[in-house]
């Protein structure tokens, strides 16, 4: 599969080493075309990531481009590198969230941001030979180590000027962490540490052998809720493989689900000032709710950090992110990082007092519900005019699928970039509402709503 998120497939089945030699040889021709002449290559800790990795060098120097090897660390911690160094791009082999048995390629442009749907078609057009003649190589690339990007990434975040390192670690704050078995174990203790933190880690052996599903979502969160509650710990924190979402447990123990992330994180940016905040379709109204407080409206955009990013910078927007546990601050880069929503969670709680859970209980609560179908043949624009007919007066955003959106809810269907199915996402002030509008959804797409 395809998309503005990358490249992804079932290792040995769709991902294997000769496809991303070829689509990393065409990332090189198309960084070559642009001027640039290195590209930094970084994973996560799957296990046919060092394999797939080398397989992207192969392609990358046989474009002509040098190869910056930046090892297994943090996706963000990548782009960064892109950033700083003035690379002309980078590839990240990590497939994220999913599970296991996916690996993945996901592709940076010069500045340190995910190639946008126009670069991508061009970046896949150079792919399937219909992009026009590659610029020639004329020459091998080179490869040089770069062992540095852990602890320049941890620099910009602590450096943040409005950051008071100090009073967070003056609260000494006792921190449970989940790594997942991932590239988290590269930066969260280090960062957590360095915030005065004391820290109980699990998984973090970050050798791919994920011991729980990898999302971080509540219902993969009982461990580290455990954790928490065994050394009376003030915060939770879990980590995706790639270490760009960020999920919080608070202090009883119970996970608060994933968007609160991104809305903990929207009142501590906007009560340093106003400012734009960007989210995508699928996010919970709590970050509406965040900005709310300080008069700010929220702006959404499709599904895809790509298209987040996009949006944050026409906007100028001062945070922004998505409901699944990435935040994006533009003042350390335009990429989800979870080292930073993690620095941005202590900061709230060190300028307040309050406890996780009390922050979570003083907005409107809402339930989100997730569902996913096979996706149909065809097309989805039949499913889209039936579901709109079984919600008058309902919203409607055509954006990415179809959002139909009332006051207080919302349901959204999408076709997932990341695999072959339908999502249908939707929230209710109820769990009783939100199944109703899923099965809206489902009938919708099932053809059974007629």
């Amino acid at each position: 599969m395809r998309s503005v998120s990358g490249l992804r497939g079932i290792v040995g089945v769709d991902l294997v080493p000769a496809v991303v030699t070829r689509y990393a040889e065409a990332f090189g021709s198309f960084v070559a075309g642009r001027g640039g002449r290195e590209v930094a290559l970084a994973r996560d800790s799957r296990q046919s990531g060092p394999v797939f990795a080398a397989a992207a060098a192969d392609g990358l120097t046989a474009a002509g481009v040098d190869v910056v090897d930046l090892g297994m660390v943090p996706t963000p911690t990548a782009q960064l590198a892109v950033e700083l160094q003035g690379l002309g791009g980078g590839i990240v082999v990590t497939a994220s969230h999913n599970p296991v048995e996916w690996n993945a390629l996901k592709f940076v442009g010069a500045g340190g941001r995910f190639l946008g749907r126009a670069d991508a078609e061009v970046f896949f057009a150079l792919v399937d030979g219909k992009g026009g003649p590659r610029p020639p190589a004329g020459r091998v690339g080179e490869r040089r180590r770069d062992e540095q990007a852990v602890r320049r990434h941890l620099d910009r975040v602590l450096a943040l000027p409005w950051l008071d390192v100090g009073g967070i670690r003056a609260r000494r704050f006792r921190v449970a962490l989940d790594c997942v078995r991932g590239a988290g174990a590269r930066i969260m203790p280090a960062l957590l540490e360095a915030l005065g933190c004391e820290v109980r880690a699990i998984n973090l052996e970050p050798d791919g052998r994920f011991p729980r599903e990898p999302e971080p979502i509540p219902e993969h969160l009982g461990e580290l809720g455990a954790v928490v509650r065994e050394v009376r710990a003030d915060l939770g924190i879990a980590v995706d493989p790639d270490v760009d979402r960020l999920a919080l447990v608070d202090e009883t123990g119970q996970p608060v689900g994933e968007d609160y992330t991104l809305a903990l994180a929207v009142r501590v940016v906007l009560a340093r000032g106003l400012g734009p905040v960007v989210t995508n379709l699928s996010t919970s109204l709590v970050v509406d709710d965040a900005a709310r407080e300080f008069g700010v409206a929220v702006e959404r955009a499709p599904v895809g950090e790509a298209n987040v990013v996009e949006r944050m910078a026409a906007s100028a927007a001062v945070i922004g992110g998505e409901g699944n546990g990435g935040v994006i601050l533009p003042e350390v880069h335009l990429g989800r990082d979870a080292p930073v929503a993690a620095t941005l969670a202590l900061a709230l709680l060190a300028s307040g007092g309050a406890t996780v859970s009390a922050l979570v209980n003083s907005w409107p609560r809402y339930t989100i519900v997730k569902a996913k179908i096979p996706r149909p043949p065809g097309s989805l624009e039949p499913a889209y005019a039936r579901l709109a007919r079984a919600m008058p007066g309902a919203a409607g955003d055509r954006q990415d699928g179809l959002r139909l959106s009332l006051s207080d809810r919302w349901v959204h269907v999408r076709p997932s970039g990341t695999e072959p199915v339908v999502r249908i996402i939707a929230e209710a002030p109820s769990r009783e509402a939100a199944d109703a509008l899923v099965e809206r959804g489902r009938a919708a797409l099932t053809d059974s709503g007629r």
